[in-house]
């Protein structure tokens, strides 16, 4: 990356943080036209899209944000194949994507072609092996559709990369934290369903 790109990349990243979204939505525009008109490997232009992706995510513009997340996902595929960490992370980031646009169908159907890939490849323990399951198990549960199976398989799945996240990442951990309150969320969604079927 050139001194400009990374001063752009570092402009962008600190104005995020100031809560400017407008600001760094503008920078990181600019830096992927810059980017392209200098053709600099795609890479660095993949990663420029994905601090846009987060831009639009900050300001609610969600789906857009899901369409970059898409392209770089299918960036990374392309580039370096299914198994790479940075082919895993952005496809975990595009299931997230879909998730936050009710899309639960797509994204339970992406994450469940690329977790067994995660688990091969980085081991269970992984991060990102963690977080796709996190996330997974929120798509079901969150799913208005979603039937006893779905809720008891988030339940369960949630169970286990709980107890995962607590060896691995110890208890303090903001990712370990998250995964207790979607473990409770998910047993009171499941409860809830139990007893209007009995009802």
């Amino acid at each position: 990356m050139s001194l400009k790109g990374f001063a752009m990349t570092q402009l962008g990243n600190g104005l995020a943080l100031a809560n400017h979204h407008e600001d760094a939505l503008c920078v990181r525009e600019a830096h992927l036209s810059l980017a392209r008109r200098f053709g600099h490997p795609e890479m660095v232009v993949l990663d420029i899209k994905t601090n846009l992706a987060n831009s639009y995510a900050d300001l609610g513009r969600m789906e857009q944000s899901m369409q970059v997340c898409r392209d770089v996902y299918v960036g990374h595929l392309k580039l370096n194949g299914e198994e790479h960490p940075y082919t895993l992370r952005e496809a975990n980031n595009y299931a997230d994507c879909l998730m936050q646009l009710n899309r639960f169908e797509e994204a339970q159907s992406l994450l469940r072609k690329i977790m067994p890939v995660a688990r091969r490849v980085c081991g269970e323990h992984n991060i990102i092996a963690i977080r796709m399951r996190m996330n997974y198990g929120q798509v079901l549960y969150f799913n208005n559709g979603a039937t006893l199976d779905d809720l008891r398989e988030a339940v369960t799945t949630l169970e286990e990369t709980e107890r995962t996240a607590r060896r691995v990442l110890g208890g303090a951990h903001p990712l370990t934290g998250a995964l207790g309150k979607h473990l409770q969320n998910s047993r009171t969604a499941l409860r809830i369903h139990e007893t209007l079927s009995q009802g």
